[in-house]
C-alpha cells in the first residue's frame, strides 16, 4: 500500500511496477500519478501503438489481459488503463477469498488476480476503482506486493502542505496560516484548491509572495485579521466592536457566505485547539492539530481557549450552522442575517 504522491515521484525517476491498483476518491493526486506512470511507460514511443484505455463492464477481462500480454512497439512499455473496476466488485464473490486460493473463474477480478500474480514486465497495467472489497484476492495481493495505491482525501495538515507546495511550484512563498485559510475556504477537494492557487499566482505575479491581501482579493474578499477581530469581540461580549468590524469587512457581492466561512474557520480552529488540550495534548501539539503554524497564532489560541467554556463553543457552532442555512434559504438580506448572528454569538 502506498500513496499516489510516492508513485508519481517513482514514475518520474523511471521506476515502474507492472501493475498498479488505484483505489479511492481523491482524483487529482490519482490522475497526476497515473499521468506520470503513462509518460514513463510510453516514453517517446507512439501512443497509438502502445496504449489501451478501457472501462470495466464495457469490455471483457479477456481483452484486458490480452492487451497486457501484447509486446510494445517502439516504446519502453505498453500502457493499459482500466477504469471503474468497482463494477466487477458487485459480481459473485470468490468461494475462498484467501490470497493463495485457486481462481474459479467466477468473476473478472479473479482473472485479473491471476494475471497480477505473474504480470508481463513490458506492460504497465493500471487498474482504477473508487472502492473495492478489501477481502478480494486482487486487493490482498496488491497490498502484499506493494502495488495497492490508496487515493484517500488528505488530512487537514496535509492539505495545508499541498497548498504550500503548489504555491512554491509556481515560484510563490506563502506562510502556513494563509495556506490554512485557502485550504479551509476552498477545500477539502484538491481541484478547487489548485484552481484558487492558479488564480492567486496570476494575481500576485511571478516570484511574489501570496499573502492575506491576495486571498482577500481573489478567494474570499475577507481578511483573516477581520474574522479574528470579530471572534475576539464576540468573546469579550463587545457587540458594538463586533458589528463595526463586520460592517467594515462585509461585501454585498458575495451575500456574506465567504465572511461566514472565514468566521467559522476561525472558531473551528479555536475548537480544535481546545479539544486537543482537553485530550491531554501539549500547547505545541494542540497548535499543530488546529493548523496554527505561527507562534503568534498559537499564543492567541492559547489565550482565547483558556477563557472559553466548551458549552459556549458548542453554542457558537450551532449559531454558525443556523446562519449558514439562513444565508442560503432566507429572504432576509445577508447583512441582516450576519448582524443577527453576531448578536446571538455575543449573548451569554
Amino acid at each position: 500500500m502506498t500513496s499516489p504522491q510516492s508513485i508519481e515521484k517513482q514514475a518520474k525517476s523511471g521506476k515502474l511496477s507492472p501493475v498498479y491498483l488505484f483505489v479511492g476518491d481523491e482524483r487529482l493526486l490519482r490522475d497526476r500519478a497515473i499521468d506520470a506512470v503513462r509518460a514513463a511507460a510510453l516514453g517517446s514511443g507512439v501512443a497509438a501503438f502502445n496504449e489501451d484505455k478501457m472501462t470495466a463492464g464495457e469490455t471483457t477481462v479477456d481483452r484486458i489481459v490480452s492487451a497486457a500480454r501484447t509486446v510494445p512497439m517502439m516504446a519502453p512499455k505498453r500502457f493499459v488503463f482500466v477504469r471503474s473496476l468497482e463494477r466487477w466488485d458487485k459480481a459473485k464473490s470468490d468461494d475462498d477469498e484467501s490470497e493463495d486460493a485457486p481462481s474459479d473463474g467466477g468473476t473478472p477480478l479473479d482473472d485479473l488476480y491471476e494475471y497480477a500474480k505473474a504480470p508481463v514486465d513490458s506492460t504497465c497495467l493500471v487498474l482504477v476503482a473508487t472502492k473495492l472489497d478489501g477481502r478480494r484476492r486482487l486487493v490482498a495481493l496488491a497490498r502484499k506486493q506493494g502495488f495497492l495505491v490508496e487515493c484517500n482525501p488528505l488530512e487537514p495538515n496535509e492539505t495545508v502542505e499541498f497548498v504550500v507546495a503548489s504555491c512554491e511550484e509556481r515560484g510563490h512563498a506563502i506562510d502556513r496560516e494563509t495556506a490554512a485559510l485557502v485550504a479551509e475556504m476552498v477545500g477539502p477537494e484538491l481541484s478547487p484548491i489548485l484552481d484558487a492557487v492558479e488564480r492567486l499566482s496570476l494575481f500576485v505575479g511571478g516570484g511574489n509572495a501570496i499573502d492575506d491581501e491576495a486571498i482577500r482579493q481573489c478567494v474570499t474578499r475577507v481578511r483573516a485579521a477581520d474574522t479574528w477581530a470579530v471572534v475576539g469581540a464576540v468573546q469579550r461580549r463587545d457587540l458594538a466592536s463586533a458589528l463595526a468590524t463586520l460592517k467594515e469587512a462585509y461585501d454585498p457581492r458575495d451575500r456574506g457566505l465567504p465572511m461566514l466561512g472565514a468566521i467559522a474557520w476561525s472558531i473551528r480552529q479555536l475548537a480544535k485547539y481546545k479539544c486537543a488540550l482537553d485530550e491531554g495534548a501539549g500547547p505545541g501539539e494542540a497548535a499543530r492539530r488546529a493548523a496554527a503554524f505561527s507562534p503568534s497564532r498559537a499564543r492567541e489560541l492559547a489565550s482565547r481557549s483558556s477563557a472559553l467554556r466548551p458549552r459556549e463553543l458548542e453554542r457558537w457552532i450551532t449559531v454558525l450552522a443556523e446562519t449558514d442555512l439562513a444565508l442560503k434559504g432566507s429572504k432576509r438580506s445577508p447583512d441582516a442575517v450576519l448582524e443577527d448572528m453576531v448578536t446571538r454569538l455575543c449573548r451569554r
